[in-house]
């Protein structure tokens, strides 16, 4: 049997005198309206580079609604319940990132715990849905970079390089350190991996030039996990001093040549007192034509031989001194007279 209607109903209870009821409360447009929702945002990106661990995402599209929007960030252990930041900056922020090593208590999250991360935005009244990260561990997932504040001091046919690690790691994890170093237009070498934060760099070449680049590897031994550098260190070049050997070849050739010069110039001045008529004969000028002859020999048709006649025959004036020389029997007969 179907029920009466409603207003039939209502007649007969309003003829009976019976107060009518109260009408049915109103539920407000907003909650059954899906559009009245906020937009989630998207596009979660997480960066975990060495010491910095930053969430940053897409902001939600735009609405007809002026109001400002600001975003909520929170995050969970993965044994643990949702847990809103309180060291860090990262709730009600209008910026679409957060900074979890931005200062603070936190100070970015422990090396293996997983965590999972969540972002909402709210505007006004409004909120969007949770959107969520993937589950993540910073000593798996960080990205290591090359080591920092290097110094590289040249030593006797060596290199030593200082450094510092890319990070600042707890007791179960580590690093491992490799050099790649070559000589200008030379081919590269890789020595390593070392543990310590000093290298030498030692059987190398004195004054030779050669460049260096490091990288790091974070160990975590427990867990076999191993992370290797992504990227390497700027490339500096460094030039090699003198090792032992080389500062005494330095000191004996200088001093060798000296010696060898003086012996050189000593055999020298010897062979030339020795052999001194000879070196003059092999040294002096040799013997000259007259020019009289040079021209009869450029043409002998010339009368030559009759001018070198007449320039040969004696004169009268051409003495300058008479030297008288005695003979023999004249020097007996003086001494016989002396006697």
């Amino acid at each position: 049997m179907r029920p009466p209607p409603l207003w039939l109903l209502s007649l007969l209870l309003g003829g009976l005198g019976a107060a009518a009821p109260p009408p049915a409360p109103l539920i407000p447009y907003s909650s059954q309206d899906p559009d009245s929702r906020l937009a989630a945002p998207q596009h979660l990106e997480l960066l975990l580079y060495n010491d910095e661990q930053i969430l940053s995402w897409a902001p939600s599209p735009p609405s007809n609604d002026t109001r400002p929007v600001v975003y909520q960030v929170e995050y969970r252990y993965s044994t643990g319940s949702w847990t809103a930041f309180k060291g860090v900056n990262c709730t009600d922020i209008t910026v679409t990132r957060c900074d979890f090593t931005g200062g603070g208590r936190l100070k970015g999250f422990p090396g293996l715990y997983s965590v999972l991360l969540r972002v909402r935005a709210r505007q006004g009244e409004r909120t969007s849905d949770w959107v969520t990260s993937t589950r993540f561990q910073r000593y798996c997932n960080v990205t290591v970079g090359p080591p920092k504040n290097i110094s590289v001091t040249p030593g006797k046919g060596s290199l030593t390089l200082h450094f510092s690690p890319p990070f600042d790691v707890a007791r179960e994890a580590g690093f491992e350190y490799r050099v790649r170093y070559w000589e200008k237009a030379g081919a590269q070498q890789v020595r390593g991996p070392f543990k310590k934060n000093s290298i030498v760099l030692d059987n190398l070449k004195p004054f030779r030039v050669y460049c260096l680049q490091t990288e790091a590897q974070l160990i975590v031994r427990e867990k076999n996990i191993c992370r290797p550098g992504l990227s390497l260190s700027n490339v500096s070049c460094h030039e090699t001093a003198a090792d032992a050997s080389t500062s005494l070849q330095v000191i004996l050739i200088p001093v060798g040549t000296f010696s060898l010069l003086l012996v050189l110039t000593g055999a020298c001045f010897f062979l030339f007192l020795k052999y001194q008529s000879r070196v003059k004969y092999w040294f002096q000028a040799p013997p000259n034509i007259p020019e009289q002859i040079r021209e009869y020999l450029k043409d002998p048709d010339q009368p030559i031989l009759e001018a070198l006649d007449k320039d040969s025959s004696p004169k009268d004036d051409a003495w300058d001194s008479v030297l008288i020389i005695s003979s023999p029997e004249e020097e007996q007969d003086d001494l016989l007279q002396t006697l």
